[in-house]
């Protein structure tokens, strides 16, 4: 993946948002949703107007007729649930979806950062990639309150040549050792990203949701004789650098009060990405030439934070703007489906009559 251009295109343009018309025909109230999460209340989630999208291209995001706001809600609502998010390099998660991970976390969730690349190919420093990348992959995950991280150091670039069936095993394996509610991945569905280890994460996390549950049968009974339990993933949030088509944006996440959090994740990676020390770097190379940047402060951890938060946060902050927010990231999202047991119960309750 191309982290100059982590969105599809120049970070400094900011996002092109549309779908004006497919927002106005959202339901009036996220509370008839079929998908509302247990634990989630209505109040957190409003249904958004027509952006005001003056000045920018409407090309770039495709809006579902359901696009919700997610915004923040108080206490610990998911208390005793948990989060795997899944990336194929040590940037993916960061960049993407980083405010939402941040803040589901401080809701409750216990979170995991689960890395499938050795990121071998990515590295500021020439031979000290992996080394590097591996300290910034659990540097991000402390940023982000994520309990722990997890590598399979499969090679960068080349997952496509491993066996997917071992990596989606080894996946089924973490979902039920680690009990996963929740899971964020690359949209594989996304038929405009480049990166083929995306494609190949996304996929295997897809079928190792379905397969490590009641739903995929007993799968890998070993596992299950060994102690471990089915993990039933009942939510995912889908991120992609260009989602269009199909690959329909319904989630829109309030990520304002945690995009210092996000900033410092990103910071944390400094061997590869858009991130990482970059803003210390362009601080010494002004000073150099004589010159200073007001914005990059006096000393190298503030030009860091500035840097990102100033530049490789811009297209987060455009986004947020369209639907009177700070700072917003956007997803495909697949809640909880019914649970048919429960719409039986309900009905014989209801319905049922004395011989």
């Amino acid at each position: 993946m191309d982290r100059r251009q982590f969105l599809g295109r120049p970070v400094s343009a900011g996002l092109a948002l549309g779908g004006a018309a497919a927002l106005q025909q959202a339901p009036s109230a996220y509370g008839q949703r079929s998908d509302l999460p247990p634990k989630f209340t209505p109040s957190a989630y409003t249904v958004p107007k027509s952006p005001n999208s003056a000045g920018l291209t409407p090309d770039y995001f495709t809006y579902a007729d359901n696009l919700v706001i997610e915004r923040n809600q108080p206490g610990k609502p998911h208390q005793g649930k948990v989060l795997a998010a899944v990336q194929a390099h040590s940037d993916d998660i960061t960049l993407f979806c980083a405010g939402t991970v941040a803040k589901l976390i401080d809701e409750g969730y216990t979170g995991y950062l689960i890395r499938l690349s050795n990121d071998e190919k990515a590295g500021k420093t020439v031979g000290y990639g992996v080394v590097q990348n591996e300290i910034d992959n659990r540097e991000a995950a402390k940023a982000l309150g994520c309990k722990k991280a997890f590598s399979f150091y499969y090679r960068n670039h080349r997952m496509d040549d491993c066996a997917a069936i071992e990596i989606r095993q080894r996946l089924i394996f973490l979902f039920r050792l680690l009990q996963v509610n929740t899971v964020f991945l690359m949209d594989p569905s996304d038929h405009y990203d480049e990166n083929p280890d995306h494609l190949v994460v996304g996929r295997e996390v897809e079928a190792a949701c379905w397969m490590a549950g009641t739903g995929g049968g007993r799968e890998y009974p070993e596992q299950l004789k060994a102690g471990l339990k089915p993990a039933n993933v009942r939510e995912k949030y889908y991120h992609a650098r260009a989602p269009q088509g199909h690959n329909l944006v319904n989630r829109i996440v309030d990520i304002s009060s945690y995009i210092d959090q996000k900033v410092r994740a990103n910071v944390a990676n400094k061997g590869k990405g858009p991130a990482g020390d970059n803003g210390a770097r362009l601080r010494q190379s002004l000073a150099k030439q004589g010159k200073k940047l007001p914005l990059l402060g006096n000393d190298d951890d503030t030009a860091n934070f500035q840097y990102v938060k100033h530049f490789i946060m811009d297209d987060f902050r455009t986004l947020g703007a369209q639907f009177g927010l700070e700072y917003a990231e956007a997803f495909r999202y697949i809640g909880p489906e019914p649970e048919h047991r429960q719409i039986v119960n309900k009905y014989v309750e209801e319905h049922a009559v004395p011989l």
